[in-house]
């Protein structure tokens, strides 16, 4: 049997195309033969690459990671005022959102499977230092700059507002009965809004 050497040109191709799939079809409805057409290749080959598709989202979703994290740490460890980081880390998330849709619920999924296997592979060197906000917070609070808040309770108020609208994409749009193009202008628009309505929730 004559071995196949992996192709670079060609790994990148599967993971644009599978990018790209998960982002209309979401991790449930992509189907690997629908990656093999979107790149051009065919099903034996896309295996042979990636063995699943769940292998393959994970290197999608590693590399989604390793994107968003070091600009997180980056603002966390700067020297903008509290009232800027938190804009800065809103609109950084809502970004990537934007873009991987599909992570939120992946997340949720793999954390409650397997947490200590998941935990592992999202912290791998790029967990986002949470000391300095915590520092801020508190240091904020004293100097009598934003009112007494716990940090994680504003942090999980963050992360809530900036992820749960696509998680429940679906559902917002069949309530609403909005399009996509209006839901994405939305979720533009959350980019100023939720940083505004948390900053106003603890401002003094």
């Amino acid at each position: 049997m004559v071995k196949i050497k992996k192709d670079n040109s060609t790994e990148h191709k599967i993971l644009e195309a599978a990018r790209q799939i998960f982002f209309d079809k979401g991790m449930a409805g992509a189907r690997m033969q629908d990656i093999a057409d979107a790149a051009g290749i065919n099903k034996a080959l896309l295996h042979y690459y990636f063995r699943s598709k769940e292998r393959l989202f994970e290197n999608i979703f590693i590399d989604a990671i390793g994107n968003l994290f070091p600009k997180l740490s980056s603002i966390l460890e700067s020297e903008k005022t509290v009232f800027e980081k938190i804009e800065l880390i809103c609109v950084e998330y809502i970004t990537q959102m934007q873009q991987t849709p599909y992570l939120p619920i992946f997340i949720l999924s793999e954390a409650s499977r397997q947490p200590e296997h998941f935990l592992k592979q999202i912290w791998n060197k790029h967990k986002p230092p949470l000391k300095p906000f915590v520092y801020m917070i508190e240091t904020s609070i004293k100097q009598g700059k934003i009112k007494p808040v716990h940090p994680m309770q504003l942090l999980m108020n963050i992360l809530s507002l900036c992820i749960f609208p696509f998680m429940a994409k679906p559902l917002l749009q069949q309530v609403t009965s909005i399009n996509k193009k209006e839901y994405d202008a939305m979720m533009k628009e959350r980019k100023k809004t939720v940083p505004q309505l948390v900053i106003q929730s603890i401002k003094k």
